[in-house]
């Protein structure tokens, strides 16, 4: 049957290779690229094609190469493209036509038809140069706007008008933080309408359910380029799904589609990768599609097993307030650890701890499982006890202070910090104005703390340690005491294969190495490399 103008676009091995390092089997895109032909899905982007090094290893399809994708099995009548960051190109040392050269040669050479550009709204003009070079290479050309929901119409007035004065085939826009709804996608369009008589497309995401509406929407108001995912794989929360948007767009682009083969590599690989890689909508996504924060936040944290819900929502709040559209490692790391400056402090802990033993209560079940047997040695003993943040196992009576030195924490325990009898030793001078504000009234023992990779310092009033981990930090506070010796109780550890069991093995570790510290001793149940007893034994 004839197709109409409408265009459907596949997408799923370059923006799922988020999720997998682009690293699909030949197997997998050879099924895939049968099960899009069978679909009459109309162009399939095979990745990126890039030159930049990698940090870590990528597959094949963070590059597609022309002599990669030579070793498909490639259906005549599918159309294939790949994606270019403009930020590669457009930063290159050399001229953006002289990156594209070490990248493309002519289209009549090369199995690829379409190349799309990716950049945004401050990337757009340097990139247009190389629109009009892969052109006269022979390929169509397709300029993919990013983050342009918080743009103003003037500003996407201003590049839709510039676009028209290049040979630009398609002009994309992506709801790239999911932020958008149908009337938002509508007005976006209308303003773009304003300068841009070309066919526009859109490339939608899934942060808070409304890929599939905000794309039916734009087909709607007349864009003709749509693309999707298989399952919605992709970025953050993912995208549209390429299997409801056939479904959807069957009539109105009136082929012969068979989604049959592609309801089996589902099941066979799609199906499997999403159970381990997780992708799709949920709360944390839908609230960073709320407050404009780049899904990469969530989906690394998601990843993460060092971050709890109470972390990841802690960490959505301090990106809603100080700013999180684009998306990086430091910033990221920045809501865990944003302890800047030179480490100081005005307690010192010896003046409570010198001399004296330091019980330390963690969070495991074993704390409460033996409550009884802990509250009678601290009665008998009369250890300093620390509590790690708001945790109650014990008696509130029994202890002595509580510390809080990770960041993302402190933001999410405030309230209950307030409402909690002991002093609070943590970084407090160190703290944002904000957090401060936030502790006002709270009796804060200010222990300074600076994070510095595979180093454990203790002085009167300031530490300097590898992690923001608050068990670092109470093992800081009694070193830096000059405490006779530390029981741990409540440390029960994770599984073997859960990262943190490493992470947590190295931190004690390194402690353990260092000069002249308290020895470490657990009184209830570890599976950390740690000397242990039974707090039975010390009654």
């Amino acid at each position: 049957m004839k197709k109409t103008g409408l265009k459907l676009l596949d997408c799923t091995l370059r923006d799922g290779g988020y999720y997998n390092s682009w690293d699909f089997s030949i197997d997998l895109i050879n099924d895939y690229l049968q099960a899009m032909s069978a679909l009459s899905v109309d162009y399939v982007e095979l990745g990126f094609r890039s030159r930049g090094r990698s940090n870590g290893f990528k597959g094949g399809c963070a590059y597609a190469t022309d002599s990669f994708i030579e070793q498909l099995d490639l259906p005549k009548e599918l159309k294939l493209g790949v994606m270019i960051n403009a930020s590669e190109i457009v930063n290159s040392k050399k001229s953006v036509v002289s990156a594209l050269s070490k990248l493309f040669k002519p289209a009549s050479e090369s199995p690829l038809t379409l190349v799309r550009i990716a950049c945004h709204l401050h990337e757009f003009e340097n990139a247009l140069s190389g629109c009009v070079w892969l052109k006269e290479m022979g390929y169509e050309v397709g300029i993919n706007l990013m983050q342009i929901a918080d743009r103003s119409k003037d500003e996407i007035e201003t590049v839709a008008y510039l676009a028209s004065k290049y040979p630009i085939d398609v002009l994309y826009f992506a709801d790239s933080m999911g932020s958008m709804d149908p009337d938002q996608t509508s007005d976006i369009i209308s303003t773009l309408r304003r300068g841009w008589n070309g066919p526009l497309g859109i490339h939608t995401h899934d942060n808070m359910g409304q890929a599939l509406a905000n794309s039916m929407r734009a087909v709607a108001d007349g864009i003709t380029w749509v693309d999707g995912t298989i399952m919605g794989m992709g970025r953050g929360a993912g995208n549209v799904k390429t299997e409801y948007l056939a479904i959807e767009l069957d009539e109105k682009r009136s082929v012969s589609s068979n989604i049959t083969p592609l309801l089996s590599i589902i099941a066979k690989y799609f199906k499997p990768l999403q159970n381990q890689y997780g992708w799709g909508t949920n709360t944390y996504y839908y609230l960073a599609g709320k407050y404009g924060i780049h899904p990469s936040f969530v989906q690394e944290m998601l990843s993460d097993s060092r971050y709890d819900d109470e972390d990841l929502l802690a960490v959505i709040e301090h990106l809603r307030k100080s700013g999180g559209k684009k998306f990086s490692v430091h910033t990221l790391e920045s809501g865990r650890h944003f302890y800047k400056g030179e480490p100081h402090g005005s307690w010192s802990p010896s003046n409570l701890i010198q001399g004296r033993e330091v019980l330390v209560i963690g969070a495991g079940p074993s704390a409460s499982s033996h409550r009884q047997a802990l509250e009678d040695y601290i009665n008998n003993s009369r250890p300093i006890v620390i509590a790690l943040n708001t945790q109650v196992t014990i008696r509130e009576d029994l202890i002595d202070i509580r510390a809080a030195s990770h960041p993302v924490r402190l933001l999410a325990d405030c309230p209950i910090h307030l409402t909690l009898p002991q002093p609070l030793a943590t970084p407090a001078s160190m703290l944002p104005e904000s957090l401060r504000a936030s502790l006002k009234g709270k009796k804060l023992l200010d222990f300074g703390i600076s994070i510095e990779s595979d180093t454990f310092s203790f002085n009167d009033t300031h530490c300097i340690l590898p992690s923001s981990l608050v068990i670092a930090y109470a093992l800081a506070i009694a070193a830096s005491g000059k405490a006779s010796r530390i029981l741990l109780a409540g440390f029960d550890g994770y599984s073997a294969d859960d990262p943190r069991t490493s992470e947590m093995d190295k931190l004690f570790r390194g402690y353990q190495q260092s000069q002249g510290v308290p020895s470490l001793l657990a009184i209830t149940h570890t599976r950390y490399k740690l000397q242990s007893t039974s707090v039975y034994s010390m009654l």
